[in-house]
């Protein structure tokens, strides 16, 4: 397989992930009929989280590289504010699309301590498969990534952490070796620096095993649409559940909190390792799911 193949089986993941997680927000759509593996019908409209990897997932297609001016623009020109974006994400896109430079406009945000919202890591999953086997350049990536919207170091950590996660995952898929979960949470670890988001991914670490109930509780379900409330639980259930995306999907779903972004992170990372067929991501699910825009439409 090469980079690209690994970075497109991720672009299908999180996507279906976020399109099935806001389901759950549907009225009328019962949290028991999506784990009890009873979806509705389709077609499952992504959400902001889908539409900004997009963005960096062209941009890798084009120029195997982030490249922040033009993943600005990108961001910029793809804005589809109905998508479900953040207030902060609103202003701060529609500042860029009217010209307002990047670093500016993200790091006058929230009274200029920058965006901590876990943004940056719900779309950088891609990014991370599309590096694996060099998780040095993922990591460095990922911050790039990361630092046209959101300044705060917290927000960028966070990304660098998924992409990290995302990377070994698609390591893992090709030298068929799965990692046990601590190792791989072991493996992101090591690309951090002391603050929340890392204590939160320490705090994972150490709850390996618990229920979901009890993994969210303690770690958060993205309910304050923050980095460190949403990336560490993300992680949790990537590492128990990678080589089984439904499992890791319903993990999500029961959760509950910010559906759509903790199923668009851990469906990114597992289905690095996954793909599609037996515990990866269902052919039905993938059918349902809304088609990907013009700009990543699949080349397979």
């Amino acid at each position: 397989m090469t980079s690209l193949d690994l970075c497109s089986d991720s672009l299908d993941g999180l996507p279906v992930g976020d399109a099935l997680g806001a389901q759950s927000f549907v009225p009328g759509t019962s949290l028991a009929a999506l784990l009890d593996g009873d979806p509705p019908a389709g077609p499952w409209p992504w959400t902001d989280d889908t539409e900004m990897a997009c963005s960096i997932v062209a941009e890798l297609r084009e120029h195997d590289r982030i490249d922040q001016d033009r993943l600005a623009a990108r961001f910029a020109e793809h804005f589809e504010p109905y998508r479900g974006y953040g207030a902060g994400a609103v202003v701060l896109l529609r500042q860029i699309r009217q010209g307002i430079p990047w670093r500016d406009a993200a790091g006058a945000a929230f009274d200029g301590q920058g965006s901590m919202g876990n943004g940056a890591a719900m779309r950088v999953a891609p990014l991370g498969a599309f590096h694996a086997g060099d998780n040095r350049t993922a990591a460095l990536q990922a911050w790039r990534s990361a630092e046209v919207t959101h300044a705060h170091p917290e927000a960028v950590l966070g990304a660098v952490a998924v992409a990290v996660a995302a990377a070994e995952a698609g390591w893992s898929r090709l030298t068929r070796s799965r990692p046990e979960p601590a190792e791989l949470l072991d493996v992101v670890l090591a690309h951090l620096i002391d603050g929340r988001l890392m204590s939160g991914i320490v705090r994972a670490r150490r709850l390996l095993g618990v229920s979901v109930a009890e993994a969210a509780y303690e770690l958060g379900n993205g309910s304050q649409v923050l980095a460190f409330d949403t990336v560490p639980f993300a992680l949790w259930v990537a590492a128990t559940w990678l080589d089984d995306y439904p499992a890791a999907i319903h993990a999500c779903v029961e959760a509950d909190g910010d559906v759509d972004t903790t199923a668009a992170i851990v469906g990114g990372i597992v289905a690095a390792h996954t793909g599609s067929g037996p515990g990866g991501i269902p052919t039905e699910w993938l059918t349902r799911r809304e088609p990907l825009p013009d700009q990543v439409r699949p080349t397979r």
